[in-house]
């Protein structure tokens, strides 16, 4: 008879997914704590909602009668109703929002954190499910809310340690965008597609320069490969007036605002995009976000099909080097608008809303670049490990990690098979500070039970530190020593307060 082995399963995660070590949870929810502080600084309170929802509720993408479209990932419930894990926060806040809108306080300001997850090609920096942080405020048409969401992104950045001169928060607005389109005779559903062409080449202006940008809204662009890329085909004055419209972004927002106005002139959708623009840059002034912190940037133009109105962009503007050593921006690291169309899908009257969502992730791999102390002091150390040396007396070994455990220590017995050395290698990868050993003779003691302890982080500092044997010795009898079991939990604390 012969027994046949079952194939094994590869062990392998899809593309576009990760892990994630116990450091790197430690550190985004250190994060986290920060960021949520600030939203509830500005009077912002926690709502959850479900991974799930109908397909429908989400809005941006639905299903077609075989499959669902690409970027939501969808199945059938046994209703034969279409359902999608969220692609974003902000989605179900509208539905939770519509479900009672009668009872909440309006306006109705709540923030959310959780994973969303997108059914798209992965790539570097491309990820099929990450973690946002997010805060919106529902049923306010004012530019001061929007005013106060660039003041609160701001405030998240600098709280995660990242310097004032090491960011902005860039703002733009979808009507004077509009106002740019109609001016240029681009406005009208007829011309979605060509204004998605020019929105596409104004959204490479930093990467292309004025006449990369210039050329795709014309008849079109080849880069150095060779690869064409077609252009917007506008005319020559419509060219111009967009070009006008980006040379807009100056440093000083006063000076933006005259430009713009001069873009969008004889267009009433445009103009009311400037005074939005205006009253919000004056708000931020007024209580010390100047143009270091929020600044009006009219080469904002991601998301501008979903927004209705102001839209946002934290961008890290600092420098650091990759592991190649070449250097890299982070860039963009959250964003957000007003969407005042969204809530409105599941009632008869507008409602209008505006949010910021930051991107957990991306971020976290910044301010790592820049050791943040945020980050780097999250790194939690693992449990005190005690060591069995006799497995005849696990009771004895549970009542000291009992014993640790009652006075706020986390520890652990080993429960491996291995001896000594393979147990303090154990406590090593742990990231163990230290471990506790007792054998008989710790037992035995003359004046009573005792333990060894042995400091495993000192222990290899001062390995390090000397080659001389003489001074090994010594320096070893420092990071490990015997305590009477009475005094065990309190040197444990002082080894732990040292790191």
């Amino acid at each position: 008879m012969t027994d046949e082995a079952s194939p094994r399963v590869r062990a392998a995660l899809p593309r576009g997914l990760v892990d994630r070590a116990p450091a790197d949870i430690a550190a985004a929810e250190a994060m986290m704590v920060k960021i949520r502080a600030v939203y509830e600084l500005y009077g912002f309170e926690a709502v959850e909602t479900p991974f799930i929802e109908y397909t429908e509720a989400l809005g941006k993408f639905l299903p077609d009668q075989d499959r669902p479209n690409e970027g939501v990932f969808s199945f059938k419930d046994d209703d034969e109703q279409w359902l999608s894990l969220r692609y974003d926060l902000t989605a179900p806040l509208a539905r939770y929002v519509a479900e009672r809108y009668e009872k909440l306080p309006k306006p109705y300001r709540s923030y959310r954190a959780g994973w969303v997850f997108r059914n798209e090609k992965p790539g570097p920096g491309r990820y099929r499910q990450f973690m946002q942080f997010d805060a919106d405020t529902v049923g306010s048409a004012t530019p001061a809310a929007d005013a106060e969401i660039c003041m609160m992104a701001a405030d998240c950045l600098e709280a995660l340690g990242i310097r004032r001169s090491d960011y902005v928060i860039k703002v733009n607005n979808r009507k004077v965008l509009d106002g740019v389109m109609e001016a240029i005779g681009l406005g009208g559903a007829e011309n979605a597609a060509r204004r998605l062409t020019v929105l596409r080449a104004i959204d490479k202006l930093d990467r292309l320069g004025p006449e990369g940008v210039r050329a795709l809204l014309g008849a079109g662009r080849k880069d150095e490969s060779g690869d064409f890329t077609k252009g917007a085909g506008l005319d020559a004055a419509a060219i111009e007036r967009v070009l006008a419209y980006t040379a807009a972004r100056a440093k000083d927002n006063a000076a933006t605002l005259v430009a713009l106005a001069a873009a969008v002139a004889g267009s009433p959708t445009g103009e009311a995009g400037v005074e939005d623009l205006r009253e919000i840059a004056g708000l931020a002034r007024a209580v010390g976000y100047g143009e270091d912190r929020v600044l009006l940037d009219p080469s904002v133009v991601r998301g501008l099909e979903y927004y209705t109105g102001p839209v946002f962009e934290a961008e890290l503007t600092f420098e650091t080097r990759g592991e190649d050593g070449k250097p890299i921006r982070f860039g963009s690291v959250g964003g957000g608008g007003r969407y005042d169309g969204l809530v409105a899908r599941f009632r008869a009257e507008p409602v209008p809303a505006t949010g910021f969502s930051i991107g957990i992730s991306r971020l976290l791999a910044a301010l790592r670049a820049i050791d943040s102390p945020i980050v780097a002091g999250a790194a939690r150390p693992g449990p005190v490990v005690v060591v069995v040396l006799d497995r005849d007396r696990l009771a004895d070994y549970q009542r000291l990690v009992a014993t640790l455990r009652a006075a706020g220590i986390a520890a652990e017995m080993y429960l491996g098979a291995s001896g000594l050395n393979a147990q303090l290698k154990y406590a090593d990868r742990r990231g163990s500070l230290c471990a506790i050993i007792q054998g008989s003779n710790e037992r035995d003691a003359p004046g009573g039970r005792e333990v060894v302890i042995r400091d495993l982080r000192l222990g290899a500092e001062l390995a390090k530190a000397s080659k001389d044997r003489a001074d090994y010795l010594e320096l070893r009898q420092k990071a490990q020593f015997a305590v009477a079991e009475a005094a065990m939990v309190a040197r444990v604390r002082e080894i732990v307060a040292r790191r």
